[in-house]
Formats: C-alpha cells, sequence, structure tokens
C-alpha cells in the first residue's frame, strides 16, 4: 500500500471497473475511450474547476482531433476554440513581437490538413483549458463515466481480486473507491507510479522559462499580419508571444529566465518581448522547467500510467498532451476489450510494450527542439541598423529554418509512428510523413467518393477491408470467438490498390493489426488470437495468407 495512514472512511464504498486517478485531459479522454466501448469508470480529481490562466499545450495535434472524431468530439472542440483552424498556420521569428520580421513558417503543426488525403482531420490551435472544459462537460452527459472532482486519492493498495483506492476531499470527507484496474494519470507527483514502485528516468531539460497570460487591448493593432507564435530573438529579452483569442486575451514565455529575477515584475517582461510600452494586465504566471522524464514501467498487475504520470516531455513542438492522449486511447480500448469479455488480459501487456518507445521517441525529439530556442538563435546584429539587420538577416533565416523545422513540420512524429517489429518507419527525422500500410502502423487515411472519411466507416471495435467472399472466415471465426467486427466492403475502396493487401483488419484505435490475401477458415483464428495480443515483444505476423 502507498499512501498516506487514513482512518477507515465512514462514508459509503462505491464499485467502479475502472479508476482513473486524475482527472486533467488525459484521465477524462480515458473516461471517454472507456464510454466508447460501453465500459464505465470514475474519475478522481482534486481541482473542482478549470483553471484558464495555465493554457500549457495549445496545439491539440491532427491525430488527437482523429481520435477525438471517433467519440464525435472533435466538432465540439473547433466550435469552442477561440481561434479558428482556418485563421492562420504561420509562425514568425522576428527581433520582437512588433518588430522586424526575420524568418516565417507556413503550414504548421498540420493545421493545413483540412480535405488532405492524410488525414481525417487538421490540427487545432487551442489551449488545454479550453479542450480539458469540453471533457468535462461531455462526461457530465455520461451515465457511464462518474467524476468525483475535489477528492484526492490518499491510498492505492491493490490485491489479487482488484484495487482499493481511499480518496478524500477538502472537507474530510473519506470515500473508499473499489476497481477491477487503476489508470493513474496523475501527474508529475503520481501516486499511482508511486504504488507501482515506477520511478521517472531522465533529466530536466534546458533553463527556467517564465509563463505569462495576460491581457493587452493595444497589443493586437501592433502586430503585422497574422501568426500563432511569434518567436523573439532578442538576446536581452528572448521568448515567445501568442494569442489566445482573437480579442485581447495572450500567452508569453521567457525563455531561459536568470535565477536572479524571480522579483521582475511580468508586464516588464512582457513589454520587453512586444518591444512596446503597451498596456498589460498580467492574469497569471507559471515558473517551469522542462524535463525529459520516462517512467521505469507502465503497469504493475492491475495498475497503470498515463500522461505525465508515464512521462514529461519538453514542449517545444507540442507533443506532451498529444501524446497522453494517445496513451489513453491505447490502454482504454485493451481495458474495455478485456472487461467486456472478448480479449484476454494478456491484451494489457502490449500497453507498456507499445506506448512507452513512443514517448522515448518525443522525448528525444522534444528534447533536441530545445536546443534551438531564442536564446540560442538570438543574434545582435539583427537589432542594429537597416542595414546591419538587413546584412545579417539571410544567414540568421537560415539557420532557424534549418533549426527549427523538424520542430514546425512534425507529421512523421504525429501521424508516422507505429506499433511493433513489422511496424514500416514512415519518417526519418520525424517531420516528413510517408503513409505505409504495414502491420503496427496507423491505417492510411483516404478520403471516400461519398466525401466520408475512411475512418468514420469504421467500427469501435475491429474492422476488416475488403471483398465480402473473402473476408468470410475471419467474419464466421470472430463471431464464434465473440470478437466484435465491422465489415467493410471493397464498393467504396480496394483494399488491394490502396494497401498492397486483399484483406486489411483493423483495430480500435485505427492502427493495422494484420494485411493478408485470399484466406480459408482455419487460419483465421489465428490471425484474430494475434490481433488481440496486441504487439509485444515479438509482435503478430506482418502480410501473409492465413493457411491458402
Amino acid at each position: 500500500m502507498v499512501g498516506n495512514t487514513m482512518r477507515e472512511p465512514s462514508s459509503a464504498t462505491i464499485d467502479t471497473p475502472v479508476l482513473i486517478v486524475g482527472g486533467g485531459p488525459v484521465g477524462l479522454a480515458v473516461a471517454m475511450e472507456l464510454r466508447h466501448h460501453g465500459v464505465r469508470s470514475t474519475v478522481l480529481e482534486p481541482r473542482t474547476t478549470v483553471s484558464q490562466l495555465r493554457p500549457r499545450a495549445k496545439t491539440t495535434s491532427a491525430r488527437t482531433m482523429e481520435l477525438f472524431r471517433r467519440w464525435s468530439f472533435a466538432a465540439e472542440v473547433r466550435k469552442r476554440a477561440p481561434i479558428p483552424v482556418s485563421w492562420s498556420s504561420d509562425i514568425v521569428f522576428c527581433t520582437s513581437a512588433t518588430g522586424r520580421e526575420i524568418a516565417r513558417f507556413s503550414d504548421v503543426l498540420g493545421l493545413d490538413l483540412a480535405g488532405d488525403e492524410r488525414a481525417a482531420e487538421p490540427g487545432q490551435q487551442v489551449g488545454q483549458p479550453v479542450v480539458e472544459q469540453a471533457l468535462r462537460d461531455a462526461i457530465a452527459e455520461s451515465p457511464a463515466i462518474t467524476a468525483r472532482f475535489g477528492y484526492r486519492a490518499t491510498t492505492v493498495e491493490e490485491n489479487d481480486d482488484g484495487v482499493r483506492v481511499q480518496a478524500q476531499d477538502d472537507k474530510g470527507t473519506f470515500l473508499t473507491i473499489r476497481a477491477q484496474y487503476v489508470v493513474g494519470a496523475d501527474g508529475p507527483r503520481s501516486l499511482v507510479r508511486a504504488a507501482m514502485g515506477a520511478v521517472y528516468e531522465g533529466t530536466d531539460s534546458g533553463r527556467p522559462n517564465l509563463s505569462v497570460v495576460f491581457r493587452s487591448a493595444q497589443l493586437g493593432s501592433l502586430l503585422r499580419g497574422r501568426a500563432l507564435h511569434r518567436w523573439v530573438l532578442n538576446p536581452a529579452s528572448p521568448g515567445v508571444v501568442g494569442p489566445m483569442d482573437l480579442k485581447d486575451l495572450w500567452w508569453a514565455i521567457a525563455t531561459g529566465r536568470p535565477d536572479d529575477d524571480a522579483d521582475t515584475d511580468p508586464a516588464q517582461i512582457v513589454r520587453a518581448l512586444v518591444g512596446r510600452p503597451i498596456d498589460v494586465e498580467v492574469l497569471g504566471t507559471d515558473p517551469w522547467q522542462a524535463r525529459a522524464l520516462l517512467a521505469s514501467r507502465y503497469r504493475r498487475g492491475r495498475l497503470f500510467l498515463a500522461g505525465d504520470a508515464a512521462h514529461q516531455n519538453p514542449p517545444w513542438g507540442g507533443h506532451g498532451f498529444n501524446t497522453g492522449v494517445g496513451d489513453a486511447v491505447n490502454i482504454g480500448w485493451k481495458l474495455a476489450a478485456v472487461l467486456n469479455g472478448w480479449a484476454p488480459s494478456t491484451l494489457l501487456d502490449s500497453y507498456e510494450a507499445e506506448r512507452r518507445p513512443i514517448a522515448q521517441q518525443t522525448i528525444d525529439i522534444a528534447a533536441n527542439n530545445t536546443k534551438a530556442l531564442p536564446n540560442e538563435l538570438s543574434n545582435p546584429a539583427l537589432l542594429g541598423s537597416d542595414e546591419e539587420f538587413e546584412a545579417a538577416r539571410p544567414a540568421a533565416a537560415d539557420a532557424i529554418i534549418r533549426a527549427k523545422r523538424s520542430e514546425f513540420y512534425c507529421l512523421g512524429l504525429v501521424l508516422g509512428y507505429g506499433y511493433g517489429p513489422q511496424a514500416a518507419a514512415q519518417s526519418t527525422d520525424g517531420s516528413d510523413y510517408r503513409p505505409i500500410a504495414a502491420p503496427g502502423n496507423r491505417l492510411p487515411h483516404r478520403w471516400l467518393p461519398s466525401g466520408e472519411s475512411l475512418f468514420d466507416r469504421l467500427g469501435p471495435e475491429f474492422s476488416l477491408i475488403g471483398n465480402a467472399t473473402l473476408t468470410a472466415p475471419l467474419a464466421v471465426a470472430a463471431a464464434a470467438a465473440g470478437i466484435p467486427l465491422t465489415l467493410l466492403n471493397t464498393e467504396a475502396i480496394d483494399p488491394m490498390a490502396h494497401y498492397g493487401a486483399e484483406l486489411v483488419l483493423v483495430r480500435p484505435d485505427q492502427h493495422i493489426a494484420w494485411l493478408g490475401h485470399a484466406a480459408t477458415a482455419p487460419g483465421a483464428g489465428s490471425v484474430l488470437g494475434q490481433a488481440i495480443a496486441g504487439f509485444g515483444a515479438e509482435g503478430p505476423t506482418g502480410a501473409s495468407t492465413m493457411d491458402r
């Protein structure tokens, strides 16, 4: 047992199939994924309200939006986002937010993917609090999810039959929850991680930073053109400035703050980044340092980790929150498959095997992005006369483009990751993306002649694309084994032409479980058995026939 010793609670004990400790966006995403598969859950979260003053994640990636689309949730996020995806997909590097432009990136972060063949959804610039509140509102409407806001887990005790968790609110009211499984989405100081005996491995990454949320009525009219980020390359005040809405709400990050400026007025820091004596109403500040940390394990018995409890990576590139949503979907569908009785408990072993390498890859790429922050890219010559600026700008712009390309063009990481040894590399450095149909890879997206996304035709559990005659053996075997299977005929899409196989078996998370050709009945059970085992150290077989 890990946690504080406390007296036996006097309040009622509740039972739940899955308890999610931590109700931030990742914990709520776990609950949404479980609901998607018809499994009840309970969420414990100490915060009763969502703070709007710590935006943290600002990019919801194209892949996360695709996963949200499975829950019919993507449109709600876009409706609530204060900045429409069509407003801008540019990032500017400049001498100050209102100063000279040095370089510009366009069509960044997957924000330009609307209608693109590669993805069902473009990314979305939206602050984490907006997404989190939308998730809270969604779960409030679901009888399958019980949210206990205001409660903090204090002890976690696992036994052969389940997990017993005790919780307490600020008024001293005690609560005991008995769960078959517990997912710890409780952040860097995770109680669940401690209960598992897992530890973070890694280091801090980069200098201290200060985030500021502020209002300014003047700033918008002083900016040249539209941009989501303005990277300020001033050696005396390096950082980034961007809008949180299209009115007067802004965020800023002062990068590499010295240790001796803790008492500096944040409004003064903002004005230095902007380069003008504008009106500034500071709404909130958040000092932080990037960390590159990975939990030594993701699972022990009935306990699992997701999100920041499992990994922390530098925010440059916007991957932390999105990696957590990937965790949530992966563990969510697998827990549901086991609890719904159509997959063995050994499927849960594949969670760590699949997700931990992705987190390590993400940490490595994000940590590399910290090597080229405004501090490193600044050049005093850019602050000189017009002649000095024009002389220095070409070399500075070239250095910026070379250093930051993989941060802003990162579809190889966002869409191109795969699970298991059969997955084919779809990227060289995380920036480029080449869709490849292979077991473990995300199913390459296509728009259908009807205008629908192929992803919208996939079922909530496993799906099989192929000619009706060829799909029959797998369909019969799935029905006999009680494995839910949605059949997609080839009138809308030809799997051989698009994926190089006559049959494509797709998992609930839209990753390919198996590719094959004309099949006979005896091999169908083997393919399904591999599919519901997940991609472990060995992984399922690649493209093949099934006992011709």
